[in-house]
């Protein structure tokens, strides 16, 4: 990665990246203006080729031809020469306080590891997170570790430690006897992985403890297992439902929905759910009704692949049951017109390779471009933080990452990030390859 200042451009300052990046530059006042990389456009869908990006107090400034840019004062210049620029990267559906289960299992997590370690390995979670150009995320459930997940995002808005954006769901809520750990002598009252809620009372008080604890969005399992039982199926009423999303509704909280067999996904659906995770038994019927409602799918594929190694699966033998369900729910889904968002369920698998689904979302159907938008503007509304996320456009949050290679045409791009710039300061800087 080269800086250079053109001689044209005399009041231009140009400082090398790794200087920026070791300052921990506030943009503040001063402008910073990248120049070099073809821009991805406002809508998404092609390249702007020789524009300049101007990044101004932490925001996009303009996106105007290189050429037009005069000299200015207190000006800094990025050449991104060969690389592509596009929006920060938004991922529905994370566990920053999990790690991969082929290390250490679900239940000895949550059973075993101290909340201090499991708070210790969340923030390098982050780190690892923000390093792949994922700038945003929604961070779906602690899984035992209580609200540790507001408190790390609120550290990192704080800038004690580096990470992105997390909208924080804290415990997620289950009905009795639907969660996990599970399998142990009923004498004994074992440590849920979340917060068990019934009633339509019950659900009620749950939604306004986790909101007063700090919570941006509440997560629900609509369905799951039952004790030992390894059959999914709905937990909670219908009535318990409505009730849980109107009382989140009402203090100005989205409702993501886990959810995978037709009957859990239908009710979720019914009640208002913003989301719905993972959704693998959505019958055509159910999946014409999100689309109807402008319910989102999360499909968490790159999941569904982890859990399918853990288990045994190698590939290039045959897909597992479980992975072609996923990948089928894909194609049907866009088939009924659903809204399809990146959720990658990072944590079941390697933070940091959060990539992986948007790749996978592609071998499942989508196009390169659908999948992309599916991590950035589409990811960004579903938010409702449209008008200032997930597009590179003036007013918007300077969140940038700069790539080797053609996202539109090849997701594997994802994967050579560069530059990670969040809120207009660079956070990351890798050598080309």
């Amino acid at each position: 990665m080269s800086t250079r200042t053109s001689p044209r451009r005399p009041g231009w300052a140009v400082i090398p990246i790794v200087a920026l990046i070791t300052a921990g530059l506030a943009l503040g006042a001063d402008r910073l203006v990248l120049t070099g990389a073809r821009v991805l456009a406002p809508e998404g869908d092609r390249w702007l080729a020789g524009q300049a990006v101007v990044v101004e107090d932490g925001r996009v400034a303009a996106i105007t031809p290189a050429e037009s840019l005069g000299p200015a004062a207190d000006t800094q210049v990025l050449d991104l020469n060969g690389l592509s620029l596009i929006p920060g990267l938004i991922d529905l559906h994370t566990h920053l306080l999990l790690h991969p289960y082929d290390e250490t299992t679900w239940a000895d997590q949550v059973l075993r590891e101290s909340l201090g370690l499991r708070t210790a390995r969340a923030v390098t979670h982050a780190e690892a997170t923000l390093r792949a150009g994922f700038t945003t995320i929604r961070d779906l459930g602690t899984e035992g570790a209580g609200y540790a997940d507001v408190g790390i995002r609120d550290a990192i808005e704080l800038g004690v430690i580096p990470g992105p954006r997390v909208l924080a769901a804290t415990r997620a809520i289950v009905a009795s006897g639907s969660y996990g750990p599970a399998g142990f002598d009923p004498r004994w009252a074992m440590p849920v992985g979340a917060q068990v809620a019934d009633g339509v009372a019950g659900v009620r008080r749950a939604v306004r403890e986790q909101i007063a604890a700090g919570a941006d969005w509440i997560k629900v399992y609509a369905d799951y297992r039952r004790g030992a039982d390894a059959r999914a199926t709905p937990t909670f009423s219908q009535a318990e439902l409505d009730a849980l999303v109107d009382e989140a509704n009402s203090a100005g909280r989205p409702v993501a929905a886990h959810a995978s067999t037709d009957e859990g996904i239908r009710r979720a659906v019914l009640a208002g759910a913003r989301t719905i995770e993972h959704g693998t038994g959505a019958s055509d019927a159910t999946l014409r009704l999100m689309a109807q409602r402008g319910v989102i799918l999360c499909p968490t594929v790159a999941a569904s692949e982890a859990v399918s190694k853990y288990a045994g699966w190698t590939p290039p033998e045959p897909e597992p049951a479980r992975l072609r369900a996923s990948k089928d729910l894909v194609r049907r889904a866009l088939a009924a017109g659903v809204t399809i968002a990146n959720g990658s369920d990072a944590g079941v698998f390697t933070h940091g390779d959060n990539a992986h689904e948007i790749e996978l979302m592609v071998g499942s159907g989508m196009s390169p471009g659908g999948a992309l938008a599916a991590a950035t503007t589409i990811a960004a509304d579903v938010l409702g933080m449209g008008d200032r996320l997930g597009r590179i456009a003036p007013g918007f949050e300077a969140d940038l990452v700069a790539v080797e290679g053609d996202p539109l045409a090849d997701p594997s791009a994802l994967r050579r990030v560069r530059v990670v710039m969040k809120a207009g300061r660079v956070v990351m800087r890798r050598p080309r390859d």
